[in-house]
């Protein structure tokens, strides 16, 4: 069982920051190639708190991928024409095509969060919707999708000292808005709603992982690492071989022997 509670670290990360994440990205470039490769496709799901981070792991697990190959989607409240469909429509519309990854900033996991705290969704469709969901995500395995889930926790003590930079820093302040406080004010229901997520979908196919978020390098270390070691074992990562016949044509062209 999941339990929030055991991921509430503030411990600095301790190796070399720099290095570390240099070479998490170079290992990431290499996965996407190899998605492109083989014609595979990956779903990268991260949902958490707000003031968590998600922006800046998010910036950094893409930060070496070619942008023609990947995608970002920022979830909001749903539109007047999402609304005329079921809740998983609008993310069936992006899910990526062979050779492409889409990453998910929130997710379908707003029905049983959100929605179910905030009464956007009855008890009946948000109890309904963990097994749409857990459906949903085993057609995109059984599809040959890939998918990794991450949540980024951040303690309430973090979670306020990030709430105050932005309201200080007039830079920041088009990240805050009056929903961050409303959320804030209801955290032992959003407790609630995580745990009964983490319960009825942490699956052996999809499982969750938790990402301690106090310590943003930490965080953004161990978020980069899950996401490389779940895609790893997605493809083959042996090196593409060079076609004989280009090889041929380049060196004969570039003076080479």
């Amino acid at each position: 069982m999941i339990d929030l509670n055991d991921y509430e670290s503030s411990r600095h990360y301790k190796g070399d920051y720099g290095g570390d994440l240099k070479a998490l990205q170079k290992r990431l470039e290499h996965i996407l190639v190899a998605h492109i490769v083989q014609g595979r496709a990956a779903v990268v799901m991260l949902e958490g708190w707000d003031a968590a981070g998600k922006g800046g792991i998010i910036e950094r697990l893409t930060q070496r991928w070619d942008q023609r190959r990947y995608e970002v989607f920022p979830i909001a409240a749903p539109t007047d024409e999402e609304k005329r469909h079921d809740f998983l429509w609008r993310f069936r519309q992006h899910l990526p095509a062979p050779g492409n990854i889409s990453v998910f900033d929130r997710s379908w996991y707003g029905r049983v969060l959100v929605e179910r705290v905030e009464g956007y969704a009855t008890e009946e469709e948000w109890r309904r919707a963990y097994d749409e969901i857990n459906r949903f995500e085993a057609e995109l395995i059984e599809g040959g999708t890939a998918l990794v889930k991450l949540f980024v926790h951040v303690s309430q003590k973090e979670q306020d000292k990030r709430l105050k930079a932005r309201l200080e820093d007039p830079w920041k302040r088009w990240k805050t808005g009056l929903d961050d406080y409303r959320n804030r004010a209801r955290r032992g229901p959003y407790l609630t709603a995580m745990h009964d997520m983490f319960a009825r979908t942490d699956t052996g196919g999809a499982p969750w992982t938790v990402i301690a978020g106090d310590d943003k390098k930490s965080a953004r270390i161990a978020a980069l690492t899950a996401v490389a070691d779940a895609l790893e074992q997605h493809v083959d990562m042996t090196p593409p071989p060079l076609d004989p016949e280009l090889e041929r044509v380049a060196r004969e062209a570039l003076g080479l022997r």
